[in-house]
């Protein structure tokens, strides 16, 4: 059995390097054969990113998320594509639109996000979207900038319209532990009605620790079978053909080898 989890903040999990490779080791014993690693801003992705130079199951996402949108330092936009270019970079993100907490006013937020579909569209590299409260902006924006390697819309949390209208474009959806929670009914529906072709999963770590281990103050992303185990549930498969079946879709969404 493999997993794959396609967004961890593993610079949050723990400041110190060595214990950071450690929760990737814990991972791997947890058959998570493969990480995404997201960071917040470009110094996090800096430093994130030399922290894990030896962990070659990580794989890496660079951009600048929608909370860091109200502190742009000037030359963001150039410092991504020169980024782009480090091994193992295999996306750009998360980016997106945050409309809940408003870390800076919807055009800044909207102005940001399209540079990133564009930077995405000429790094010919997936974008890992994040959306709070702004699904109608960010649907429309799509139809018009969707770069040509598609996007993954992380910790999916909208309901099954949503997911209907984004299923014309070329995007995935992952599922975090909140997947897991009793009181999801709208997160199992749209699961229930995506194509599993179309799904994903994450850790999320730290943030959305699956219900098993709401007792850990951290998710880590040796807890994602919990999720996998959720999503199998719901289609009615089996487990490991439903993990195979997410491996798989994960290669495809980040357009990796099938001896990745």
């Amino acid at each position: 059995m493999k997993l794959f989890d396609t967004h961890a903040h593993i610079g949050l999990i723990d400041d110190d390097q060595m214990n950071q490779l450690v929760a990737i080791q814990f991972a791997k014993r947890a058959d998570v054969m493969h990480i995404v690693s997201i960071c917040n801003s470009l110094s996090d992705f800096e430093r994130t990113y030399r922290n894990l130079s030896s962990a070659k199951q990580v794989y890496h996402a660079v951009g600048l998320s929608p909370t860091e949108t109200g502190n742009l330092k000037q030359g963001w936009d150039e410092k991504i594509p020169e980024f782009a270019k480090y091994d193992r970079v295999i996306a750009i993100g998360e980016t997106g639109l945050d409309y809940a907490k408003m870390y800076a006013p919807k055009q800044v937020q909207i102005d940001v996000f399209i540079k990133h579909l564009e930077l995405a569209r000429k790094l010919n590299l997936p974008v890992i979207i994040h959306n709070r409260e702004a699904s109608q902006d960010i649907l429309s924006i799509l139809k018009v900038k969707m770069p040509d390697s598609g996007a993954i819309f992380h910790c999916y949390s909208e309901g099954p319209d949503f997911a209907f209208d984004a299923l014309e474009l070329p995007v995935f959806f992952s599922f975090a532990g909140n997947i897991t929670y009793k009181s999801v009914r709208p997160l199992v529906e749209t699961v229930r009605m995506l194509p599993m072709d179309r799904i994903l999963i994450e850790s999320e770590s730290p943030f959305m620790v699956p219900a098993r281990f709401t007792s850990k103050k951290r998710n880590k992303p040796e807890y994602l079978i919990e999720n996998a185990k959720a999503i199998a549930a719901i289609k009615g498969m089996d487990l490991e053909e439903c993990c195979n079946a997410l491996y798989q879709n994960s290669l495809r969404a980040f357009h990796l080898p099938d001896n990745a």
